[in-house]
């Protein structure tokens, strides 16, 4: 089964999710439980994935290759790393997590939500998996067209409009990409070996100016995914039209995409280009951790407030990423660089299970009462003690608190970032107090105090399904941020290689530091 153990977790999800869609409205309970138990099967088979997974290598595991569309050298194959693994396990548990919380809240063309969703899984465990330029950027697209009808279909009033706002940012990104792509196999068919396996393209010696190019191509694809300022807009829209299911998948998975992309193709094929242009990535970075921290506390809907938190929070994805660059760039020691990719990986899986936790947590109370509004709550402490309790929980991992995941990864990032620049270090910290800010103003007016209203009254607490989505959350929250060891010890190998990558210079000069270390 290991010799195809990558195809079963990535068909599973998308067949389970067709027979799903079959069953059709007049068999919906029969549709619930076969999109469960698929969803549960695909979690089981990451066990041997990780127990089978040697975390003292770097190389590409589990490796599945076979010709596909042989006239344009596209292969089928697939395998995964350090950092694909850890992101495949967390879709493969969101996921679980996603249609156990949809299970009494979707209540039309419930068969086709929960089929969709199963296929949305399978895509996007393709992504982490593949290992062909091309196959990588048809599972890239296709997640586009479940994410459209979840929005487009079981949204809110205004679902059209996001949903179309949506797709035009990610597909017009993507392009830029695509032709990123067909220029990088054009250039491997000049040496006589054509092939669109990325890891050709990582080794591909390039000029400065093509890199220059290609570096803006990847960045237009993976900076909307992100997504990074100041093409972000599309989110809040989107999170607030998407049902909870839709919002939970949309922060905890599809936002990594484009950090992992950024690791697979920016940094190790233009790496000369990426240190030379990391001032532009870390500028805008701190813009998303700063500007984006401060745009939240003006929020007055929860679910937008939450957007704009993430948005703030993958800001340090990339600042981990592109300060890594900047440190490895001429350095004789690259354990700054790897502590910062590291950080960069923790905060991805992190901010996938408090992004999850956070949006199921509002969307348990806007199916009470059926409104986002901070202002409509106040007091639900009195009347939901339990629930109150994982929120404020959650809400302390979302402004870091140690303990919790939400601190490890940022404090990881801001430690190396001070080993370049204490300026940056500084402005990145400002997170910390902005995160706590909005996050702890949301609790305060939302949970504490006096009971505001007679809906508020009248609310009970958390059942066991939602006791079931809000506990495994907090679970692997707490599990990381006390215990992140396993999870660092996993992707070392491929931190390592990544931090080497970034310091082979394909364009031959004098090597200078994108970013002059503090006084």
């Amino acid at each position: 089964m290991s010799q195809s153990l990558l195809t079963l977790l990535i068909f599973i999800p998308i067949i389970g999710g067709v027979l799903t869609v079959a069953c059709g409205e007049q068999r919906h309970g029969l549709a619930k439980w076969l999109a469960l138990a698929t969803s549960i099967l695909t979690l089981a088979l990451c066990i041997p994935l990780w127990t089978g997974f040697d975390a003292s290598i770097a190389t590409m595991q589990f490796v599945e290759d076979y010709a596909w569309i042989e006239a344009f050298h596209i292969r089928y194959t697939l395998g995964v790393d350090g950092f694909a693994l850890p992101l495949v396990i967390l879709t493969a548990m969101i996921t679980v997590l996603v249609l156990i919380s949809a299970w009494e809240v979707i209540d039309k063309l419930v068969a086709q939500y929960f089929g969709v969703m199963l296929i949305l899984e399978g895509f996007m465990i393709g992504v982490f998996c593949a290992m062909d330029a091309m196959l990588f950027y048809v599972f890239f697209e296709a997640m586009l067209i479940p994410m459209f009808l979840i929005i487009g279909i079981w949204g809110g009033p205004n679902r059209v409009y996001a949903t179309i706002k949506f797709f035009l940012y990610t597909f017009l990104g993507s392009v830029f990409m695509l032709v990123g792509l067909i220029y990088l196999y054009l250039q491997t068919v000049a040496t006589g070996d054509p092939s669109f396996a990325i890891s050709s393209f990582q080794s591909m010696p390039l000029t400065m100016s093509a890199q220059v190019w290609l570096f803006f191509a990847f960045l237009m694809a993976f900076a909307v995914k992100i997504p990074m300022f100041p093409v972000h807009t599309w989110l809040p829209d989107a999170h607030v039209e998407a049902p909870t299911g839709g919002s939970m998948v949309l922060a905890a998975i599809m936002l990594k995409i484009g950090g992992y992309g950024f690791i697979r193709f920016s940094l190790p094929v233009t790496p000369d280009a990426s240190a030379d242009l990391a001032w532009l990535m870390v500028a805008l970075s701190l813009i998303a951790v700063i500007y984006i921290g401060l745009v939240a506390l003006a929020q007055q809907d929860m679910k937008k407030l939450i957007a704009y938190s993430s948005i703030s929070h993958m800001g340090f994805v990339t600042l981990g990423l592109f300060i890594a660059i900047a440190l490895a760039f001429g350095r004789t020691t690259l354990d700054a660089a790897h502590l910062a990719i590291q950080g960069a990986m923790v905060q991805m899986i992190s901010h996938g299970f408090i992004s999850a936790a956070m949006f199921a947590g509002v969307g348990v109370l806007y199916d009470r009462v059926h409104s986002r509004e901070i202002s409509a709550y106040g007091g639900v402490t009195n009347t939901m003690p339990w629930f109150a309790a994982l929120m404020v929980f959650f809400a302390m991992a979302n402004s870091g608190l140690p303990g919790t995941s939400g601190f490890v990864g940022e404090f990881m990032v801001i430690l190396a970032t001070y080993q370049a620049n204490g300026w940056v270090a500084a402005g990145a910290a400002l997170t910390l107090i902005l995160g706590a800010a909005y996050t702890l103003w949301m609790v305060k007016r939302v949970f504490f105090g006096e009971v505001a209203n007679q809906n508020v009254e009248q609310l009970k607490d958390i059942n066991f399904r939602e006791t079931v989505v809000l506990g495994s959350l907090a679970g692997m929250v707490l599990l990381i941020g006390l215990w992140p060891k396993p999870l660092i010890d996993v992707m070392q190998p491929s931190v390592e290689q990544l931090a080497h990558q970034m310091t082979i210079n394909k364009v031959p000069r004098t090597i200078k530091p994108a970013l002059a270390p503090s006084p």
